[in-house]
């Protein structure tokens, strides 16, 4: 009897705000794919977790909750007003996702912020999958989405590491124009070998 356990093969789908990223992964998700989300499970967290609540009270302050609903304009303008708070946020929610993603099975993540927060180093990943798409692109997406100015959706492109950037350090990158044929790109990134790869023995962030 083989008591062995399968090796899982981790993906990680990564790209700045406005790429199309949820649109990739719902795609994914038609091919039987199941696909964590990190923003879905922060914000989840957020509400549900009466430690890492206190921890943003602390940090942003009281009025980050009212009522115990999470007050996101408040979070939202504490995130944009240096990297050192964005920082901050990250050290207290992502350990609670990282935790929340190891329990879950799943074999693949989605995270916009996966290079910029150290992410990756939190996870053993064997490929990351960068989706991209023109500036132009994202800042209209966002726009449309978020019901934001132009000013606030290039506030929070910026905010994030530059896509050239992203791409460079990913293993295999979809470009997500609105042109470019998705379900291509698709098929052949779950045509490629899927063989894990040794896990790096590093020391854990904490």
């Amino acid at each position: 009897m083989n008591n062995s356990i399968p090796s899982l093969f981790r993906t990680a789908i990564t790209g700045g705000i406005g790429s199309g990223k949820s649109h990739v992964c719902r795609l994914l998700e038609a091919h039987g794919i199941k696909v964590y989300d990190c923003d879905a499970a922060a914000k989840h967290l957020m509400h549900t977790d009466p430690a890492l609540q206190q921890a943003l009270r602390l940090l942003v302050g009281e009025e980050v909750y009212n009522n115990k609903v999470l007050q996101k304009q408040v979070l939202a303008t504490f995130l944009l007003a240096g990297e050192a708070n964005k920082q901050a946020v990250n050290d207290i929610v992502h350990p609670a996702v990282a935790q929340d993603f190891e329990r879950s099975g799943y074999e693949w993540l989605e995270s916009a912020i996966l290079f910029d927060s150290g992410f990756n180093r939190r996870l053993h990943f064997d490929r990351v999958v960068c989706v991209t798409a023109p500036l132009e692109v994202r800042v209209q997406r966002i726009m449309l989405r978020d019901h934001i100015s132009r000013e606030k959706a290039l506030a929070w492109i910026d905010s994030q590491l530059p896509q050239e950037e992203v791409a460079r350090r990913s293993d295999y990158v979809i470009v997500n124009d609105g042109h470019a044929d998705l379900e291509a790109q698709i098929a052949n990134l779950l045509s490629l070998p899927t063989t894990p790869l040794p896990i790096k023995k590093t020391n854990p962030i904490q």
